[in-house]
């Protein structure tokens, strides 16, 4: 009679407890109580308190044991670290806070976006019109919702929602919206940089136009080759909402009036005199300009620069830190890692930008004009005078040792107008093999929102991933295979079965 009771006990000692469980995930799935859900919660809480009440006493005498008590603390420190765990979870939904530890911080929002939807004026809206965010385009939308009440993010089925879906004209291909009023913009993907331009597109009223001249050997913004050319910016530019054009001051023998921005970017020939004459009087009208000179090249604007203070110098800057090497180019690719205090550098202290082939500027006072040096080099260059047979080296009294002032900024008052000029002894900095180098792009881009009066994109760009895939030979591929999956295991279970064999 003794033994049937055990059982009866045993029974419904694993009843109960299967009963409490079965109400509970019923009631989860199900989200609503009902009666069957109700019986089972009450049915197994009587059957396990029964199941206790009645081995009461061989839990009491097992309590006794060492190996009870053993696992009984054992049990304890596993619910305390399962509880410290949930607790530290519920911290985390309540107060979200993410780390990015990535190196080029590719999942941190970019001081450019930050500026550009914390500055929002006018409703933005991001539409995906997708059956589901397979890419998980709403939690990024979240960051930007933070930033200001102007932005909004919503998804849309276009199965269910087709009307919306063709007013929008929205497809498989392009289901990406940006919508400010009765503006759109379809970003070509998910990415953070190509969200970012079409906000801004969608909130700017109008374009600016950067006019480029050419007829002296000018870096071209249709090359699009890893050259020297300056299809990458022509991108850029066109990404910010600008315009771009190419000019020839001989031809119209004045700047046009319609150029926000004029830009002469690494002419190899001499301006003729009406040519440096027409961007001198440009800039007295309250004109902006960039001028990209290279070593060894005279643009026959010496008396242009002069009314503004700056002179270009007849140098070439070495730098023998050996930095260089990082982009495959030795002492004649100058670092720059101090800046001034202007609106164009003041978000570059800690970064780096390349020079390849560069000159000195430097400023010179009683001008009138406002200026400031953008960038020097480090204390391990010099402004090389004289190059004989391919070799440097400083020579005291004729050589100027670093650091070295490589890029200036001025600004005037003209008339009712404020003319800018920013002139940088290099032009190759933001050729298309060189502009996504570290910081040079932001240093050509925000030149032209500063010059442009567009101070409100001046700003750290987002940054593309880094390639780091790791090429490995078929030998190499053998060897992570036997080191990973057969002597490192093979390695485990000898420790474990040595460790065994000593215990037994």
């Amino acid at each position: 009679m003794s033994m049937k009771r055990q059982e009866v006990l045993k029974i419904i000692a694993i009843v109960g407890p299967l009963a409490l469980v079965a109400g509970y995930i019923r009631y989860t799935v199900r989200e609503t109580m009902g009666p069957l859900n109700l019986t089972l919660l009450i049915v197994g809480g009587v059957l396990t308190l029964a199941a206790v009440v009645g081995n009461f006493g061989a839990i009491r005498a097992s309590s006794q044991r060492r190996s009870t008590r053993l696992g009984a603390n054992t049990t304890v420190m596993s619910v305390a670290v399962i509880a410290i765990i949930g607790f530290a979870n519920f911290l985390g939904y309540r107060h979200h806070k993410r780390i990015d530890l990535t190196t080029d911080k590719l999942y941190s929002l970019s001081d450019q976006t930050r500026k550009v939807v914390s500055d929002l004026k006018k409703d933005v809206k991001v539409i995906l019109f997708d059956k589901d965010d397979a890419q998980g385009l709403g939690d990024q939308m979240k960051e930007y919702r933070n930033l200001s009440s102007h932005f909004s993010f919503e998804r849309i089925d276009p199965q269910k929602n087709f009307e919306i879906a063709k007013q929008y004209k929205a497809s498989p291909q392009e289901n990406l919206v940006v919508v400010c009023g009765d503006r759109t913009e379809r970003p070509k993907d998910t990415t953070e940089q190509s969200i970012i331009n079409a906000i801004i597109k969608v909130t700017r009223d109008s374009s600016k136009k950067i006019c480029f001249v050419e007829g002296h050997g000018e870096k071209k913004l249709s090359s699009t080759n890893e050259g020297d050319g300056y299809g990458v910016v022509d991108k850029m530019l066109k990404n910010e909402n600008y315009e771009t054009k190419t000019i020839n001051l001989v031809a119209t023998n004045d700047v046009p009036s319609d150029c926000d921005v004029l830009v002469l970017a690494g002419p190899k020939q001499s301006l003729f005199p009406q040519e440096a004459s027409a961007i001198g009087k440009y800039l007295e009208k309250g004109g902006k300009a960039m001028l990209l000179i290279d070593p060894d090249t005279d643009p026959k604007l010496d008396d242009v620069l002069h009314a503004w203070g700056i002179q270009l110098g007849n140098d070439t800057v070495v730098d023998v830190s050996g930095v260089g090497r990082f982009i495959g180019l030795g002492p004649g690719a100058p670092l720059a890692r101090s800046y001034g205090s202007h609106p164009i550098t003041k978000d570059f202290e800690g970064t780096m930008t390349f020079f390849p082939l560069s000159r000195s500027v430097e400023s010179t006072p009683g001008s009138g004009a406002s200026t400031t040096d953008l960038m020097k080099t480090s204390e391990d260059s010099w402004a090389e005078t004289e190059i004989k047979s391919g070799k440097v080296e400083f020579n005291e009294g004729k050589d100027k040792k670093g650091p070295i002032t490589l890029g200036v900024a001025a600004s005037k008052t003209e008339g009712d107008n404020e003319a800018r000029l920013v002139v940088i002894g290099d032009s190759d900095f933001a050729a298309n093999q060189y502009v996504g180098v570290q910081r040079n792009g932001d240093l050509f881009m925000n030149s032209i929102n500063w010059l442009s009066k567009d101070e409100d994109l001046i700003s750290i760009r987002p940054k593309n991933p880094s390639d780091r895939r790791i090429s490995m030979t078929e030998a190499d591929q053998n060897q992570m295979f036997w080191i990973t999956l057969v002597l490192m295991p093979l390695a485990t279970i000898g420790s474990g079965f040595y460790i065994w064999w000593r215990r037994r």
